[in-house]
């Protein structure tokens, strides 16, 4: 009996081997190897991914990016049921808004005197790309009395843009050191403590550090001078001028200033600060974290990842929540950025007050 198995088994074999059938097998195991090592590989790097921060309290899920929300008023709890404290977003606007500011408002004339003394005009920055470092606290009352619209749209410009370009600088120092930790296999007691820091200014409950690399990145500065001037009116509105509120963002707090045209029984006020600075950091935290920008900043994300430039037309697409007025805001801006060519600007770099920053240029 056992013979007879033997025959019938040196049998099969013939047959496999005269129609070619071997190879078949072989062919199949082969594939069937190929599918488990693309398997595998997803396993295997997001294993290396844990490794690379040397610890399990940062977890890489890039699928919470856009479940994520810092209005918990929308999305109940947030996520993991942690307790988090929105106030750890504006530490450092807080921190900033506090300065000091004894000094005596300059007034448009004097101002003008000081870009003419330190060569700082937009015609050379639009050629070679390099802005001076002149940072002022306040708008001068003076520049609603400028009559020649093309001066009075040059002298805002002049005044906001080293103060996106200084904001755009520290999230770009942020980034570079958040990338040097990716890519180390072990990360010290102080780099970890930085990254809790940045989870929570940035509202990141999860500790996800993919979160974290979408989320903080810079605005291009043709689109934040873009918003800037629609909602100052190029910097002549009241809410510019008594509250160096750049770009109308709300606040349901005391402090703000009442819009005239608001019903009494609404609570909401525009942001005061006391410092220009303080509302383009505020502004873009805005961006960078509320859950009415999640699509800009995905785009943001795609534009960084095909190696793209951050583009203020297309971003602007996505920043139709921003006002009442939807997709009409959002035309309005992409002419602001057309008409004016403010992505002459989106290039510039703010000439270094550091050694930190010469890295930048």
């Amino acid at each position: 009996m056992r013979r007879n198995f033997s025959n019938k088994r040196i049998k099969v074999l013939k047959t496999l081997d005269d129609h070619n059938l071997g190879s078949i097998a072989r062919t199949l195991l082969s594939c069937f190897a190929i599918i488990l090592i693309f398997y595998s590989l997803p396993l295997i790097i997001n294993f290396t991914n844990k490794k690379i921060l040397n610890t399990d309290e940062f977890i890489n899920n890039s699928k919470t990016v856009l479940a994520y929300t810092l209005d918990k008023k929308v999305n109940g709890n947030s996520n993991n049921n942690e307790n988090f404290d929105e106030r750890d977003l504006l530490v450092d606007i807080y921190s900033l808004n506090e300065k000091e500011t004894d000094a005596v408002r300059l007034d448009a004339s004097t101002i003008m005197q000081l870009y003419e003394d330190t060569d700082y005009k937009l015609e050379d920055i639009r050629k070679n790309k390099l802005v001076k470092p002149v940072a002022l606290d306040s708008f001068p009352r003076e520049i609603k009395m400028i009559e020649n619209s093309k001066k009075r749209k040059e002298f805002f410009i002049q005044i906001v843009l080293p103060l996106i370009l200084q904001e755009n600088n520290n999230i770009r120092l942020d980034r570079k050191r958040l990338f040097n930790i990716m890519n180390k296999g072990n990360n010290t007691s102080l780099e970890k403590k930085w990254l809790q820091k940045k989870f929570k200014q940035y509202g990141i409950p999860t500790k996800d550090i993919l979160i974290l690399k979408i989320r903080m990145d810079e605005v291009p500065v043709s689109l934040a001078l873009a918003q800037a001037a629609k909602e100052t009116g190029w910097g002549t509105s009241r809410f510019a001028q008594e509250g160096n509120a750049l770009f109308g963002q709300w606040t349901w707090s005391g402090e703000g200033l009442k819009p005239k045209e608001a019903d009494e029984n609404k609570g909401h006020k525009v942001m005061k600060f006391n410092v220009l600075q303080a509302s383009v950091r505020a502004y873009q935290r805005n961006l960078n974290t509320h859950s009415s920008y999640k699509e800009f900043r995905l785009a943001r994300a795609q534009l960084r990842e095909t190696g793209k430039p951050l583009n203020s037309i297309i971003l602007a697409e996505y920043l139709n929540e921003y006002a009442e007025t939807g997709e009409q805001y959002v035309e309005i801006l992409k002419k602001i950025i057309q008409q004016n060519n403010l992505k002459d600007f989106d290039n510039a770099k703010l000439l270094p007050s550091s050694l930190e920053l010469e890295s930048l240029i």
